[in-house]
């Protein structure tokens, strides 16, 4: 059969996506890039925020349009069947945990819907980035995260798997791994191991390419830090630290139940420059949450005045179905989070500009892996940074370049 696959949302469901491609292609169907030439429609979804979950449902309704077999899977499925009912009542759901079942659903067929690992299972990857998943689920509970519910607890996948899994990556040619999990810190906390451990065997494996860590929550990053800032330091691995604050007040925080402190952050981001002053930076936001006062608003701004991040990412309060948050009183009213939306935008940019303008006259080692608007091609510095290169390179290469010029979210680099 043709099938048509659409994704959305984080590194994660970008993984699934590469095993639904995999398993789908092993079993004889052919991945189509368009609506109307598909026999099967597949949507991937996600339903972080409020904005995203009104998204899907309207990619879903022209899907219905078109009269064809649906499937819908990623993290709606699991919390929000109902909303997927209503507008395609005979969408086939199937739960992200349970993705590997995508042939049996094709072809009509009940699977018994027993949980697997995702490794080792085959993968298609038709670009330099290879997004791999070491763990799904998480063991925290953040009060405003519908994910949690979603993709369940923590399940850690076996190192030596996720090395065999990387390694096909290598073999079809791609050059950037990017590590996902919902936390990587939690990653082995269930199993008795840990995300440096890791990071050491994916390291030891022969090839040229380079590790993009993903998102840590500082309340487990902290369990093993050592470790994994040991495993920072291999020439393979992007020194790279997604760190999301979320606040720059201990009450949200706990209110967040984040299960840190300003200091607790704080200390970590000191120690991880410390030890790799090289790093990037990359922090995440939430503008609005239920009682934040103006007074708390500017502690934030404060924070990230002082910490400096090289990337913010700034998301105004959505109250997620089934969340702690959800139930809270207090709600900030949305002209409020507006003003404080768009003045956090305004001095993160600002914060950013200043940061990549540090580069000005630095050479860097860069690993082309897109192609740009306009003829451009963009790839990464050691330090994950984006530079954009106007001159024609090719696709997995690297190339030496000189930062001429900056914006607040990417380098102009020439080739030297």
């Amino acid at each position: 059969m043709n099938i048509y696959v659409e994704t959305y949302g984080c590194t994660a469901n970008k993984s699934d996506e590469r095993l639904l491609i995999g398993l789908m292609i092993q079993d004889g169907h052919q991945i189509v890039h368009s609506l109307n030439d598909a026999d099967v429609l597949v949507l991937l979804t996600c339903t972080v925020i409020g904005t995203t979950e009104q998204r899907m449902l309207s990619r879903l309704k022209i899907f219905q349009k078109m009269k064809k077999k649906i499937i819908v899977t990623g993290c709606m499925p699991s919390v929000q069947a109902d909303l997927i009912t209503a507008l395609a009542p005979n969408a086939c759901l199937l739960p992200s945990q349970y993705i590997q079942y995508i042939n049996d659903i094709i072809r009509g067929k009940t699977p018994a819907f027993v949980e697997m690992k995702k490794t080792m299972l085959p993968k298609q990857y038709d670009m330099v980035i290879a997004p791999i998943m070491i763990a799904e689920g998480c063991r925290l509970s953040c009060s405003y995260c519908i994910t949690h519910y979603a993709r369940g607890t923590l399940r850690s996948f076996p190192i030596q798997e996720i090395a065999t899994d990387v390694c096909s990556a290598i073999k079809q040619g791609c050059k950037e791994i990017q590590l996902t999990a919902q936390d990587t810190a939690s990653y082995g906390l269930d199993t008795g191991t840990h995300l440096g451990a890791l990071l050491t065997s994916i390291c030891a494996l022969d090839g040229a390419f380079r590790v993009r860590i993903g998102m840590m929550n500082p309340a487990t990053m902290q369990k093993n830090l050592g470790a994994i800032l040991a495993a920072y330091q291999h020439h393979k691995v992007y020194k790279f630290l997604h760190l999301p604050v979320q606040s720059g007040d201990d009450d949200i925080l706990q209110k967040m139940n984040r299960r840190y402190t300003v200091k607790d952050f704080t200390r970590l981001v000191q120690q991880a420059r410390k030890t790799i002053p090289t790093f990037t930076l990359s922090t995440d936001v939430i503008i609005g949450f239920p009682t934040e006062t103006e007074e708390q608003f500017d502690l934030t701004m404060d924070l990230l005045k002082k910490i400096k991040p090289d990337i913010i990412n700034i998301t105004r309060f959505s109250a997620r179905p089934y969340t702690a948050a959800k139930k809270m009183k207090g709600r900030v009213p949305t002209h409020v989070v507006k003003e404080r939306s768009r003045k956090a935008t305004e001095i993160c940019s600002k914060l950013s500009l200043e940061k990549n303008k540090e580069h000005l006259g630095k050479t860097y080692h860069v690993l082309v892996t897109e192609k740009g608007k306009y003829k451009t091609f963009t790839g990464r510095a050691e330090n994950y940074k984006q530079v954009v290169l106007t001159e024609p390179v090719i696709l997995g290469d690297y190339v030496s370049a000189k930062i001429i010029d900056a914006a607040p979210t990417y380098l102009f680099g020439k080739l030297i």
